[in-house]
């Protein structure tokens, strides 16, 4: 097995996954459109690549967790939700980092939801993040982010845990079998509120936002989520923990050095913090669990 190439393949996945909120902003469409499109075209996308490899989804495995992965869906429409609107009322830095907040919320759930220790020596990433989003939201300058904007990625971090939580429950399953469900449950938990928010609305397409919707779908989505988890299935876990946190890191590149979007150095202090803080969390619970 060829790590240089694994490793590739997942740095390509995460770097992928923090450009979205680059092309999203150049959509002239509701962003639970985009998101909804995201999970129906990319689960197709990646039930395709199984027959195109000669394999076909594990059903008994599928049916054996069925309930975790419906929820896990669920959550993982909810967390787009709120993400991509996120996305629109803040900076994609702001709601970037908001949204990784998550592994830290999981620290502090964990002896509730899973019964398993709060490590003492967790604790500070706990703070240091509290902090660092504190920092990033522009209160410390007296000029506060849009609340709206931090609120909504709060959500999305909340959907985030739920995604993570449920996961924790799947037993024997492959990841492309789960994908290929949760994203095409994510698909339908977010039809409703896509019809109930645009009732009345004329949508009117043109050719940019189809093309990069198709992009986000099947290139930040399919092709990223096999790319994902080829790399996550032999690499090491430590790497593992350590690369997905280019994600974030990306996001925030993006925002500031593409979009134009203002970020003090307080903000900057803030998002290392919280990009940190989330790592070495992540990255403790991977080496007791190796």
């Amino acid at each position: 097995m060829n790590l240089h190439r694994e490793r590739l393949k997942y740095i390509t996945a995460v770097v992928l996954y923090g450009t979205i909120g680059l092309f999203l902003r150049r959509v002239d469409l509701p962003s639970e459109l985009v998101a909804m499109c995201r999970g129906s075209i990319g689960s197709l996308f990646i039930f395709g690549y199984l027959k195109l490899t000669g394999r076909n989804p594990d059903l008994p495995a599928i049916k054996k967790n069925l309930k975790w992965l419906v929820l896990s869906g669920i959550c993982l429409g909810l967390n787009w939700i709120f993400l991509f609107a996120a996305y629109i009322k803040t900076t994609v830095a702001i709601a970037s980092l908001c949204n990784y907040l998550a592994p830290i919320i999981v620290v502090l759930i964990s002896p509730l939801v899973l019964h398993e220790k709060l490590e003492v020596r967790k604790l500070p990433c706990v703070a240091a993040a509290f902090i660092g989003i504190i920092l990033v939201s522009g209160i410390t300058g007296g000029s506060l982010g849009d609340p709206a904007g931090i609120i909504l990625g709060l959500l999305a971090a909340l959907g985030f845990v739920g995604i993570v939580l449920c996961n924790r429950k799947l037993e024997n399953i492959s990841a492309y079998d789960r994908s290929i469900v949760q994203l095409l449950v994510s698909a339908v938990t977010i039809l409703p509120y896509f019809l109930i928010h645009n009732r009345g609305i004329t949508l009117t397409f043109n050719t940019e936002s189809i093309l990069i919707i198709l992009l986000l779908a099947i290139v930040h989505t399919g092709v990223a989520y096999c790319l994902y988890f080829s790399g996550m299935a032999t690499l090491p876990v430590q790497t593992v923990a350590v690369l997905g946190y280019l994600e974030p890191v990306v996001s925030v590149l993006t925002s500031v050095f593409i979009l134009n979007e203002p970020l003090s150095l307080y903000g900057w202090i803030g998002a290392l913090m919280v990009i940190a803080a989330a790592a070495v969390s992540e990255i403790s619970f991977s080496s007791e669990t190796k």
